[in-house]
């Protein structure tokens, strides 16, 4: 298993800076004793209220980009306190990110209350969601009865004689990846708005756009 470290303290004292260093060693030990992969250990000091901070940006791309699997912390207040806990606790779930922490010698177990949060929050998520993508089929009923044609914008057609090649927006695809939404979510919105394709094509084609992207 690919994993990132991710060590945090609040202040720039002395004690403190000695406290990031300490967790460092200790989960790069913990990492090495399960036999996983470390691929960067992301340290930072910054409150665990704020949510606007540099590491967590670069490790929650490192789990969209699908480039680690798992997570070690030290305790859950590492990665976040209150509001900001449960909102980064929320994401990682949606990312399927495995949590690993010091202080439960293996998987991160939540407390009762924290997962009953996370549970009402995924709920009105998923609500919201559908509701999204009944505005989106509505809208796309209404186009069709209007004269709007989806087929005539697959392009491509004619590259794959023979083949069926599910054509769709990439530059949709790219814009909500940048908004964090993960491809489950990316495909679920493109099926609302009449591509029928899945998670894994989503995501095959993201790559080979990125890759074509890099050619340039």
């Amino acid at each position: 298993m690919k994993v990132l470290l991710y060590c945090r303290v609040s202040t720039e004292k002395e004690a403190q800076v000695t406290s990031l260093n300490r967790q460092k060693t200790e989960l790069a030990n913990m990492a090495q004793v399960h036999g996983m992969e470390v691929v960067e250990c992301i340290q930072e000091q910054a409150s665990g209220y704020d949510i606007e901070r540099e590491g967590i940006f670069r490790l929650l791309s490192y789990f969209s980009e699908g480039e680690a699997d798992g997570l070690l912390i030290q305790d859950e207040t590492r990665l976040g306190r209150g509001n900001t806990k449960i909102a980064l606790f929320h994401q990682l779930n949606r990312l399927e990110v495995k949590i690993f922490s010091l202080s439960h010698e293996g998987e991160l177990e939540l407390s009762e209350s924290d997962s009953m949060v996370l549970q009402i929050v995924g709920i009105v998520e998923e609500y919201q969601r559908k509701i999204h993508n009944m505005k989106i089929r509505r809208g796309m009923r209404k186009a069709v009865d209007q004269g709007y044609d989806p087929a005539s914008n697959l392009s491509n057609q004619h590259l794959a004689p023979g083949r069926e090649r599910i054509e769709f927006p990439i530059e949709e695809v790219v814009r909500l990846r940048r908004n964090n939404l993960t491809f489950k979510d990316i495909a679920a919105t493109l099926r609302g708005l009449g591509y029928d394709v899945s998670k894994a094509t989503v995501h095959r084609r993201y790559k080979e756009y990125l890759s074509l992207e890099k050619e340039e």
